[in-house]
């Protein structure tokens, strides 16, 4: 299997990332408000493959009447295990906008990529505009400050259709940093490498990726 190097993923070692990310996902108790991430093969190059796919985080729903908290459970009011950043919330009212994550291998850069689109209840997709007014303040200083984090928008490699895109220029930098900063055994790396790498990306969409991921099984 090929392994992590210079902040880069190998195909095997993506899918290798993936399937552990996903049944990690499983493990953990995340919040109910966020589905389960999964695993859709699907083949580029006409020939049955294993390893070729992409994960997907579908049909999160997030109220965009405005509020920045999370929503409380218990009746517990103090504010002490408020997250400001994660205002997911899963809801069959009109004033919801859903939204789809899928994480996709680049094999150009080499590094796993985030596309992700959004839409009314009725169907319709937002602008990019109408994206940026759901996200938090923090997720919006993360797109502003950080010069890796600029959305685009291209097809999609699958689905072969616009999607927006968190541009993976920089993004094997920033890993090499970041796994090293951890001091991660290198045979450990390809296992944890998106976990870790969700753990920075979902800032800038607003996404919290719950700490656990992180922890062994």
């Amino acid at each position: 299997m090929g392994g992590v190097g210079h902040g880069t993923l190998s195909l095997d070692s993506f899918s290798a990332s993936a399937a552990a990310l996903v049944k990690r996902w499983k493990e953990i108790e995340v919040d109910d408000s966020l589905p389960d991430w999964t695993w859709k093969p699907c083949c580029k190059t006409g020939g049955p493959s294993e390893l070729e796919g992409y994960l997907a985080l579908e049909g999160v729903y997030r109220d965009c009447g405005g509020s920045q908290e999370q929503i409380q459970e218990n009746g517990n009011s103090d504010g002490a295990d408020i997250v400001a950043c994660d205002t997911w919330v899963q809801s069959s009212s009109y004033n919801v906008h859903v939204y789809d994550f899928h994480v996709v291998y680049s094999y150009s850069y080499k590094v796993p990529m985030l596309y992700f689109q959004a839409y009314r209840s009725d169907g319709q997709l937002l602008t990019l505009d109408e994206i940026k007014q759901d996200l938090p303040s923090d997720s919006l200083k993360v797109l502003s400050e950080s010069k890796w984090t600029f959305i685009t928008r291209e097809e999609h490699p699958y689905l072969c259709r616009p999607w927006f895109t968190l541009h993976p220029c920089a993004t094997s930098d920033w890993m090499k940093l970041l796994l090293e900063e951890g001091k991660v055994a290198y045979e450990e790396q390809s296992l944890r490498y998106l976990p870790a790498w969700l753990s920075v990306v979902g800032q800038a969409v607003g996404l919290k990726i719950p700490l656990e991921l992180h922890c062994r099984s």
